[in-house]
């Protein structure tokens, strides 16, 4: 059963209600955007200084010890509201960049980690009509790696909704296993996989093999992955980016070279956001590539899991 118009109705009410939303959501109409053609795709920078919150995030150990939880429902306003389903409570986003954005944290405290959690994504997508759901892995733009949490916004607001044809005729490699649809794409700025499926357990597997791949490579907790998923037309499709840094250098280096971007799926999406306006209008086309190389595994290492997951 679809949440989409409970969700769609909690947000008209949390508008009105909550005085930061409706703020914020209201905010979003006077947005600047550029927008930069690539070879057969487009890349949108969006500047929106609500979002210094979650780019500026102090993720190490400490800084979150010595926070409160702002997902854990104690700690979060009182007057923000949530829908339930399963496990999970579907809130709004009060910083957010799609006109309707969602934050869907876990009822437990858990760390953000997808693996055992990759079939609840498919679960909320499948119930989250024209929506996409996205998971920021705890290095990859969670602002929240200790909370478990989903997020969501409408479907067709990424550039990459309505290019995935295109992108698939000029720069994927096809191949099907197990009921499944691979395809990898290497677009000259990001390489990603897609998967399609209308089996759940089919596709559950066929990541569970990238995310086995994936770990066997790094050392870290989690392998570093940004994913979005839909569900269109009885079945699920899956983006999966796997990454090789959380941030590029240009968010750590000094005066004129500095821009504050930290990539997460939004981005991976093909909207760049910059919550400072001296960014927004600096950022050129190279340094959106510079960015999306350095923070997105390099195609030596892509070609390599592709290798295997053909195996």
């Amino acid at each position: 059963m679809s949440i989409t118009i409970e969700i769609k109705q909690l947000l008209a009410d949390q508008k009105t209600e909550w005085e930061l939303a409706g703020k914020n959501f209201a905010g979003l109409e006077n947005v600047q955007v550029r927008e930069f053609q690539f070879d057969g795709f487009s890349v949108k920078v969006q500047f929106n200084p609500g979002r210094i919150v979650s780019s500026a995030a102090k993720v190490d150990k400490k800084s979150i010890e010595a926070r409160p939880c702002f997902l854990c429902a104690a700690n979060r306003p009182a007057v923000q509201r949530g829908v339930t389903f399963g496990d999970y409570e579907v809130l709004v986003n009060p910083f957010p960049i799609f006109p309707e954005h969602f934050t869907i944290p876990a009822f437990a405290h858990t760390p953000q980690q997808i693996e055992g959690n990759f079939s609840d994504m498919l679960d909320l997508a499948e119930v989250m009509e024209g929506f996409t759901v996205f998971y920021n892995g705890p290095k990859c733009g969670a602002s929240a790696p200790d909370h478990f949490h989903f997020q969501a916004g409408n479907a067709g607001f990424m550039p990459l909704d309505e290019e995935m044809v295109a992108l698939k005729e000029k720069y994927g490699d096809e191949w099907e296993k197990n009921k499944v649809n691979f395809c990898a794409i290497k677009d000259g700025l990001r390489n990603f996989l897609v998967l399609e499926a209308a089996d759940k357990m089919a596709i559950t597997h066929a990541f569970s093999h990238i995310y086995t791949e994936l770990e066997a490579s790094q050392s870290d907790e989690e392998p570093m992955l940004n994913i979005l998923a839909q569900y269109i037309g009885g079945g699920w499709r899956v983006w999966v980016f796997p990454r090789a840094l959380h941030r590029p250098s240009q968010y750590f280096a000094e005066g004129e070279e500095n821009i504050l971007i930290s990539p997460a799926s939004v981005d991976m999406g093909g909207v760049l956001i910059t919550p400072q306006e001296k960014d927004f209008f600096k950022i050129r086309k190279t340094d959106i590539e510079s960015i999306l190389k350095q923070v997105l595994l390099p195609v030596d290492q892509f070609d390599k899991l592709t290798t295997k997951l053909k195996q």
